[in-house]
């Protein structure tokens, strides 16, 4: 019987290691991430029903409905956006205490795309809604009117980060040209943000590329007429993902290029 236990064991063990192996060869570490618990804040919202005015947005994922994230997004003010980092990242919110709440409380999860400003001319607590260090929601209308009627205005609402769920991997956005290279990153799952980035040509090593703004990272270096392979680090679960040979040699500015890979 022992060895007979023994022998199972090493099965298991082995079936374990295969598992990992199979995970490092597809260019991702296993996920850390979980949703936060419910913490108060308040959202308002701001464009009409078509979301045309909540399009493009301090993240730079340009036309919404082309980058998947359609209008189901908000912008965070300066707290939780956290100079960019906190873009991509997935709330669910529920209205509260308020008479504008739709019955039973309905949940909806929405995608952090844009920047609300802070408006020093008003109070923080009579319109500058999104002074420092107000946590606040200000939602695209027709996620806002998922959770309350939009004549409230503003309502109380409980919110929590929850994982991105993704369909298909990681999607970058190129700018610059052959010596700057510009990437947008989207359609991140996991965390749904990135903390770093690398860029590795077919011809150089990897190279660390620097935050430029909200959801996009650079690099000054000569890569035209390189196949180019990118290695990012989500923000908040530090989970690392490899999308090897992600452009081809004859990439270009103004395309999007789509990888295997994503966080979980």
């Amino acid at each position: 019987m022992a060895s007979l236990l023994y022998s199972w064991r090493h099965i298991f063990l082995f079936l374990a290691v295969a598992a990992i192996g199979k995970a490092v060869a597809a260019g991702y570490t296993r996920p850390v991430f979980h949703p936060t618990p419910w913490k108060l804040a308040y959202a308002t919202f701001y464009g009409d029903e078509t979301a045309a005015e909540t399009m493009g947005g301090a993240c730079g994922y340009g036309n919404l409905f082309n980058s998947g994230y359609g209008t189901d997004t908000a912008a965070l003010s300066s707290v939780l956006f956290n100079n960019g980092y906190g873009c991509g990242q997935c709330f669910q919110l529920r209205c509260t205490k308020s008479q504008y709440c739709y019955k039973n409380s309905p949940i909806t999860t929405i995608t952090a795309t844009n920047l609300c400003p802070p408006n020093w001319s008003q109070d923080s607590n009579h319109g500058g809604w999104c002074n420092p260090p107000r946590t606040h929601f200000d939602m695209a209308k027709p996620a806002f009117m998922k959770i309350a009627q939009w004549k409230a205005g503003i309502v109380p609402v409980l919110f929590r980060r929850v994982t991105c769920v993704r369909k298909g991997g990681v999607r970058l956005m190129f700018q610059g040209n052959g010596y700057w290279l510009l990437v947008y990153v989207m359609n991140v799952g996991g965390g749904g943000d990135i903390a770093n980035m690398w860029v590795k040509g077919s011809k150089t090593g990897w190279i660390s590329m620097s935050h430029n703004w909200g959801a996009s990272y650079q690099a000054f270096a000569t890569l035209g007429g390189q196949s180019l392979s990118f290695k990012l680090t989500s923000y908040t679960s530090h989970e690392t993902i490899i999308a090897y040979n992600l452009a081809p040699s004859n990439w270009r500015a103004g395309m999007t290029y789509g990888s295997n890979v994503n966080f979980h």
